[in-house]
């Protein structure tokens, strides 16, 4: 039988092995197969450190047997197979069960002594020593490792899969060369003159000497050219949906000489940052264009974007069109409209009559509100996932701007454009993205930064406290707190949790990350707030509790509270992370700090020193020193640089976290491709797709390169690439 990458696996394998094959790992095609790529390499001469392995995870090793024995059970039918296997240096014991002797003695006599192999299974422990319990493995001089075998000095790596407990990375190197052994010729992505030119193999090679490497010299080669293909095959697909917005028509939205946007600027009582000015100027050229402006704007916390976005719902206004600013809390969404209706003043305000719109609100309230939305009485919509409900309409949506993106999926965010033909839309974050970040994950959307931060700022100064190393440093952190209050400050203190008794985290919100070996966070702001109850100074001040499973009204009650200085210190979980603004807040305090990311470390920060009251921010960590919980905690405190946190934070945490949170859908799923060690791939990628859709838009002369897009871009991937 010949195959090809689109021939599906109940033709190549079977129903019964494509079953399996789709459910451990949602394969159906050999395309699906052969990209499931090995995520290491054994050497059958080079044995693993047996005294390496982490207790309770389940791992793959190559080792040789010791010694083998069996026994029957004293209690019970059946016998029991001991065996002991080693690398020179540690050994570790293998125990299996049989029904009766003879299955014993065959599995006895199969592990002989002497004989290497690959196990797999889940390292335990028992009276002291490593064990794995029923392990999978196989033999090298097993039947299908004669290729091995016939030429053991070359040592031929053996690839090692992401397997599941159905399915062994050895039965995966199985399916894997039986459908090689059966594939046809594979269309190249790339054109052959540009192959030879980036030195690259011919995509059969690639994938033959991916999975079945002759010597470690096949591997690299093989590596680098499949990681070309995948990021060529994502770009083009990025710069082809970018195409396909820029060929919609939609309706300009200039400003007018003497209109709201003009008025709005001469009555601002500041200056716009050259930053502000760069990519205000921006925005409004894209809303005059002829395709839908699709723009990320990347910023620091406190570094304008609302201004930003606020100067470009006016110009939108200004033709009769309206703007919608989504926004991933209640808190949030409450803060964006208090802060644009402070902005416009008493004479625009009235004129654009900003609205808000959440699903908390009274139901009289709601409906008052939508019959603005839905009249165009309302030219500018503050909301949350209320905005995207069937009964909210507009009468011309024009703008469409998404606050925190990494907040909403794209189904969501669709939903919001839905709304209107063909409206603009303005990404904005506060979570500075590597630049090859950026790309591979939003390479359809023009970028503009805001970097320079407005004047009159007094800056923020971070600490760490080390608690493993210095115990008293909790009581200092406390009492720093109190002399902050006692100059008419305000504090924050920011928990991992809710409540650590019943282990609650916060509502919508991704589990706090756990330190290698940890339990649980420690403080819950209900063990905090029990605790400050009796300290000598803080408990006698104004102390309040915030948190996301609080009813709306409540929290927005507490919130706007603390914002007039009714509150002295506030206990919150990372509900107050994103938009909240109370310039006489200076100090942050954050508990359990290792448990919280870089970039989550760096928006918690940047709710203090926003006006001119000086920021303080204290990292409360048991972290040990040197640990990668530690590590993220001490790059924080060490620059106040967003972008340069971001590149820390993706060295530390993965690209497969990063691109997570980031985007579902296919920008998630990165195969081979690392957005930090191939930057410069992703580059050549990039400018090898422009030159490639320059010429031949529909890719009618690049079949491979068509063909592997459709491939690795699904139609729901294809739908997630559209929705942005």
């Amino acid at each position: 039988m010949s195959l090809t990458l689109d021939s599906s696996l109940d033709d190549a394998l079977g129903t019964t092995t494509a079953k399996t094959l789709d459910r451990a790992f949602s394969m159906r095609t050999v395309g699906d197969l052969l990209s499931h790529y090995p995520r290491r390499y054994a050497d059958p001469g080079e044995l693993t450190p047996i005294r390496e392995l982490p207790l309770g995870e389940t791992v793959t090793i190559v080792a040789e047997v010791l010694s083998s024995s069996f026994r029957r059970m004293r209690n019970r039918n059946g016998a029991m197979v001991d065996v002991v296997i080693g690398d020179g240096i540690g050994r570790m014991s293998l125990t299996f069960f049989a029904k009766n002797i003879g299955q014993a003695e065959w599995r006895s006599n199969d592990l002989a002594v002497g004989r290497r192999g690959v196990f797999s299974g889940k390292v335990g422990e028992f009276n002291g020593v490593t064990q794995f319990a029923h392990p999978e493995y196989e033999l090298f001089d097993d039947e299908d490792s004669a290729r091995r075998r016939a030429d053991a000095r070359a040592s031929v790596p053996i690839p090692i899969y992401p397997a599941t407990s159905t399915v062994q990375t050895w039965q995966i190197a199985r399916f894997v060369g039986r459908v090689i052994d059966a594939l046809v010729d594979v269309p190249d992505p790339l054109p052959e003159s540009v192959r030879v030119r980036e030195e690259l193999l011919t995509a059969r090679e690639a994938i033959e000497l991916v999975h079945r490497p002759r010597t470690k010299n096949d591997i690299d080669p093989a590596v680098r050219t499949l990681r070309m293909h995948e990021a060529l095959t994502l770009q083009t697909a990025l710069l082809q949906q970018r195409d396909a917005v820029r060929a919609l028509s939609a309706t300009p939205r200039a400003a007018s000489p003497g209109g709201l946007l003009e008025r709005f600027d001469a009555a601002l009582p500041y200056t716009l940052t050259s930053d502000q000015q760069t990519v205000g100027a921006q925005v409004a050229a894209d809303l005059i264009g002829e395709w839908p402006m699709n723009r990320l704007v990347q910023g620091e916390v406190g570094s304008g974007k609302t201004l930003v976005a606020l100067r470009a719902m006016l110009q939108v206004a200004e033709s009769g069109g309206q703007a919608a600013l989504i926004a991933p809390t209640e808190v949030l969404a409450g803060q964006h409209l208090r802060s644009i209706t402070k902005m416009l003043g008493r004479e625009l305000a009235p004129l654009v009559m900003p609205t808000l719109l959440t699903g908390q609100m009274p139901a009289a309230e709601r409906r008052k509100a939508a019959l603005r939305v839905a009249s165009g009485q309302a030219m500018i919509v503050v909301g949350t996932h209320a905005l995207l409900g069937e009964k909210t309409t507009f009468a011309d949506l024009g703008l469409v701007v998404v606050d925190e993106q990494h907040r909403f999926g794209v189904e969501q965010r669709e939903a919001l454009r839905a709304k209107g033909s063909s409206p603009h839309a303005l990404v904005l974050t506060a979570t500075p993205i590597p630049r090859t970040v950026a790309m591979t994950v939003f390479g359809d959307l023009d970028t503009s930064v805001i970097r320079t931060m407005p004047a009159g700022r007094a800056g923020i100064e971070s600490f760490v406290a080390p608690l493993a190393e210095h115990p008293g440093w909790f009581n200092r952190v406390w009492e720093r707190a109190a002399e902050e209050i006692a100059q008419g400050r305000q504090v924050f203190a920011v928990c991992a949790a809710i409540d650590t008794t019943k282990k609650t985290g916060e509502a919508g919100e991704q589990p706090a990350l756990a330190p290698e070996g940890a339990g649980g966070p420690r403080w819950g702001v209900v063990q905090l707030d029990e605790a400050l109850a009796t300290h000598p100074t803080l408990g006698g001040l104004r102390r309040a509790v915030l948190h996301g499973r609080m009813p709306s009204d409540e929290k927005d009650t507490i919130m706007q509270a603390f914002a007039r200085g009714e509150i002295d210190l506030l206990l919150a979980t990372t509900v107050i992370e994103v938009g909240v603004d109370v310039p006489n807040a200076s100090t942050m305090i954050v508990l359990d700090a290792d448990r919280f990311g870089v970039s989550q470390l760096h928006q918690l920060r940047g709710r203090v020193g926003r006006g001119g009251v000086p920021g303080l921010c204290l990292l409360v960590t048991e972290a040990e020193a040197g640990s990668v919980a530690r590590e993220r905690v001490d790059a924080v405190a060490a620059t106040l640089d967003g972008f340069a946190l971001a590149e820390v934070d993706l060295e530390l945490r993965g690209e497969g976290d990063v691109l997570g949170a980031a985007q579902a859908g296919v920008r998630s799923s990165l195969k081979l491709l690392r957005v930090v060690k191939d930057a410069g791939l992703i580059v050549r990628a990039r400018e090898l797709g422009e030159e490639i859709l320059a010429s031949d838009l529909d890719l009618e002369r690049h079949a491979g390169l068509r063909d592997a897009i459709l491939r690795r871009v699904s139609d729901e991937d294809r739908a997630a690439l559209a929705k942005n």
